[in-house]
């Protein structure tokens, strides 16, 4: 069995974690949330983003970036508009975290100094306009691609089509 992290590192848009932990629900990754968060996470975004799949999650806390790195030990993966190394030329070992910043800021840029190897982006267009992805579509392509590599355990990847009679 394999195991994928994503974090969440003070988000500050409810919907976009909503959408982040449906993510997590329907691929089995573990969802991190790293405070200090920008809305309560009973807001009623959060709740409708991630429709009905609260029950499938497993779900992790933390007061601060500190609180998390001592209780997980890694591997880290930064996802970064500032990164030198693409997210799909790395290849994301069992237990991996796939860390994401805050929607206005990103994270720190101490971290990613201290961690530039570790450090990957998503590529997108070279234009001044377009800063960053979405957070929730930037952490569903980050998990996708770990999910590749790995075969996509314990996942459905077929589906059926019903026979329509006319």
């Amino acid at each position: 069995m394999h195991t994928l992290n994503l974090v969440l590192v003070e988000p500050e848009i409810p919907q976009n974690t909503g959408n982040i932990a449906r993510t997590c629900a329907l691929t089995g990754a573990r969802l991190h949330l790293v405070g200090p968060m920008g809305f309560k996470i009973d807001d009623r975004k959060l709740k409708r983003a991630g429709l009905d799949y609260w029950h499938l999650l497993d779900i992790s806390y933390y007061d601060s970036l500190q609180d998390f790195f001592e209780k997980n030990k890694g591997p880290y993966y930064y996802f970064s508009t500032k990164a030198q190394h693409i997210h799909s030329d790395v290849q994301y070992p069992d237990g991996a975290y796939l860390v994401f910043g805050k929607e206005t800021a990103g994270l720190p840029e101490e971290l990613l100094k201290a961690n530039s190897e570790s450090c990957v982006r998503i590529p997108m267009r070279n234009h001044p306009d377009a800063r960053s992805l979405n957070l929730s579509n930037s952490a569903a392509i980050a998990a996708y691609e770990v999910l590749r590599q790995w075969g996509y355990p314990d996942m459905l990847c077929e589906g059926q089509l019903h026979h329509l009679h006319w």
